[in-house]
């Protein structure tokens, strides 16, 4: 495991996107938790600190190589540098966060290190192959995380839910379940692309073992994405692969249905929004999304970054230090309304930039807009799950939430540099 790491960490100051690649897998896998990584851990080894440092020095030593498309910075990434000065502005003047972030970052620090991540990545993967890769990526630790999931003894759930398998954003089952949910299109995409039986049969079993996870998470929030990113597969999928898609959403509803249980499909259909009809659970979370939007209107510039915990008991008496179970409710109430404002304009700019990425195809060569409609589904279809999973899960500081939203920008970035380089090929012609 040291070798594979430091070879990553080397090679990340000679190629700043395997630092990006590492970086993914840390915070997925989280080493520092397995029994192989966790000796190193105890010896000092930080080994996303370790990573980050590597990546920035490699993009500091191999600036000149870099391509950043027709723009240093898009409208999404502009958007989302204000979206953390709004964080860091409510932090200094909010009232302090008590009682809570003594063992881990505070939501303003937690989200400063997102933002950097990022940036960073949407700088460093900016054409097909290291997108590819990226994606390649994903999809496998979407393997090891959901064979770690099918390995887990049913003695260790909590509340019959898989708990604790991941990195840190993963601990409790809602997360992991968004995350692999979010995964699903991706590692179809890859699927499709792939043209050796043993990458169909890789990608087959990532996705495989993520329906799986989903499905030991018991995560209503994860199927109700899932259905939100199914509805937008059927008029989105690429004319020539939509029959192969539709097939494997069939395979896919096809196996959740054979790998669950009665608790799960019990769960499943509790989701209502008669509140007559939905069981005890449900139905708080409605009773705190009214709280929530009590104390949105009372305080619309925000309680402050982390403050959310410290503030619901006097809207609903008893819920102290509980979530909202919402992250649009969570960002406005702690970041008022320019942070749910500027939340809704870097998601929109992440449609847009899909939009655009789409309305280009027609005008690119045949080997290249196959290429980039098939990343384009699969990263809308990413984005509709998260953004669908929002509802029922907070994840408004969660990296991987703000991962899938701003990978439009590397598609665009991708995109404007295959079409420079087709350009520039052309023209030598």
């Amino acid at each position: 495991f040291i070798f594979i790491f430091f070879f990553w960490v080397f090679g990340a100051l000679l190629a700043p996107h395997l630092g990006i690649y590492a970086y993914v897998a840390d915070y997925c896998i989280a080493p520092a938790q397995q029994w192989w990584g966790r000796p190193f851990f105890h010896m000092g080894f930080r080994f996303s600190l370790i990573i980050a440092i590597a990546t920035s020095l490699g993009v500091v030593f191999q600036r000149s190589k870099l391509e950043f498309g027709k723009k240093f910075f898009y409208n999404q990434e502009f958007n989302l540098v204000l979206l953390l000065g709004v964080v860091w502005l409510l932090f200094f003047i909010s009232p302090e966060t008590v009682g809570r972030y003594v063992s881990v970052d505070h939501p303003s620090v937690k989200f400063t290190k997102v933002v950097i991540f990022i940036l960073l990545m949407t700088h460093v993967v900016t054409d097909l192959k290291k997108l590819n890769g990226l994606l390649v990526v994903l999809s496998s630790v979407s393997l090891y995380l959901g064979v770690k999931a099918w390995q887990t003894p049913y003695g260790r759930f909590v509340g019959g839910r898989l708990e604790g398998i991941g990195g840190a954003d993963f601990a409790e089952a809602n997360f992991l379940a968004a995350f692999m949910a979010a995964m699903l299109p991706i590692i179809g995409i890859q699927f499709i692309k792939s043209k050796l039986w043993y990458g169909k049969f890789y990608y087959f079993s990532c996705a495989a073992f993520a329906a799986n996870t989903i499905s030991l998470c018991r995560s209503r929030g994860s199927f109700v994405g899932l259905a939100a990113g199914a509805m937008v597969a059927c008029l989105f999928a690429p004319q020539k692969i939509r029959k192969q898609v539709f097939v494997l959403m069939i395979v896919g509803v096809l196996g959740m249905i054979y790998v669950s249980d009665d608790y799960f499909l019990q769960r499943i259909s509790s989701i209502t929004m008669d509140q007559g009809d939905m069981d005890a659970s449900s139905a708080s979370r409605i009773d705190f999304w009214k709280a929530g939007f009590r104390m949105f209107s009372d305080k619309p510039l925000g309680v402050g970054p982390g403050n959310f915990f410290q503030n619901i008991g006097f809207y609903l008496p008893g819920a102290e230090g509980r979530d909202t179970h919402n992250t649009y409710i969570r960002c406005a109430t702690e970041l008022g309304f320019a942070g749910i404002l500027l939340l809704m304009i870097v998601t929109w700019n992440g449609i847009i930039n899909l939009m655009r990425v789409h309305k280009k195809l027609k005008f690119l060569p045949y080997e290249i807009s196959q290429e980039i409609s098939y990343v384009f589904f699969g990263l809308l279809i990413s984005l509709v799950i998260v953004l669908a999973c929002g509802m029922t899960i907070t994840m408004t500081y969660t990296e991987f939430f703000w991962l899938i939203i701003m990978l439009p920008v590397c598609l665009i970035r991708s995109l404007d540099n295959n079409t420079n380089l087709y350009a520039e090929k052309k023209t030598d012609v």
